[in-house]
């Protein structure tokens, strides 16, 4: 009973993940002994329904469908054994069957808000499939990867975190002070936790490893400065909360990869690009030819 209920929930899902109105089977008038004649199948029947064949070929893409939404840290919940196929056959896809044949006898498809439903979504499918026809067969070069690469390195670096300790006090002569002790050797940590007003001074002023952004523009100026090397110590400079003196620690990061490493990504990249220009070219040209109206007034 727990996996029926589990199997139903994950129903809805399913059939949007297999594009689920156009796999349900035809319905069979109500009389089980319809004379009306089976319809040409595909695949191996596993199943019928009034007359209406569920097909091996279905049930695998369903219970594909159906893992592919288990959580990894729940596999015990997929369908990985016969009997577990021949649970989901018989309490999820005959289930539903009957109970869209029995929507059908009804006239249930013959509501307008159902036909509405239906024709947006066969619209959602046919512009879903057209813009997977235009995006196939895109090929991205081997010399368009090279250039890119060679273009945007630097933007291609991985960031630099650098780790950093600060002390920030309210006026410039207490900052002033403080560098001297310092510069006289004094430990920017103890200082830091006797002197920093900052959150950071119960911990000895450690930022832990910052990249760039994180803090202020004019933190950033001084805390990522090429001139600022390991181990050594900042000018005083005013920041958004007083006066600041840094400290770097180490830093990490900051590496280009090379070519090699980045040729799958950027050919994923570009390719997406490529994709998305052919689309917008041919969503130009459409524009182009067809007759639009709008009657803006009446949107309230």
């Amino acid at each position: 009973m727990k996996r029926r209920v589990i199997f139903f929930s994950a129903f809805v899902f399913i059939l949007s993940a297999l594009f689920g109105c156009n796999k349900i089977n035809p319905v069979q008038p109500k009389s089980n002994e319809s004379t009306v004649s089976s319809p040409v199948v595909k695949g191996t029947v596993i199943a019928k329904v009034n007359n209406s064949p569920i097909t091996l070929e279905d049930l695998d893409k369903e219970v594909e469908a159906y893992n592919g939404l288990v959580p990894e840290d729940k596999p015990e919940t997929k369908i990985s054994t016969r009997d577990k196929k021949i649970d989901y056959l018989k309490n999820e896809m005959v289930r539903r069957t009957l109970l869209y044949q029995e929507a059908l006898n009804r006239g249930l498809d013959r509501k307008e808000e159902i036909i509405q439903a239906l024709e947006k979504t066969k619209q959602d499918l046919l512009v879903m499939e057209l813009i997977r026809k235009e995006a196939e067969n895109v090929e991205v070069s081997s010399k368009e990867i090279e250039d890119y690469y060679n273009t945007y390195k630097d933007q291609l670096k991985e960031p630099e975190e650098r780790q950093l300790r600060e002390i920030v006090v309210g006026s410039e002569q207490d900052a002033k002070d403080i560098l001297i002790q310092l510069l006289q050797g004094a430990d920017f940590a103890t200082l830091a936790k006797e002197r920093s007003k900052a959150t950071s001074a119960k911990d000895g002023g450690d930022l832990g490893f910052v990249k760039k952004g994180q803090k202020s523009a004019q933190f950033d100026a001084v805390a990522f400065s090429d001139s600022l090397d390991v181990g050594k110590i900042s000018s005083i400079f005013k920041g958004p909360d007083g006066y600041y003196i840094v400290k770097l620690e180490a830093k990490r990061g900051g590496k280009l990869k090379s070519l090699t490493e980045m040729w799958d990504d950027i050919k994923r990249g570009l390719t997406f690009l490529k994709q998305q220009k052919k689309i917008e070219d041919l969503l130009g040209k459409l524009s182009r030819d067809a007759k639009l109206e709008f009657y803006e007034g009446e949107i309230k």
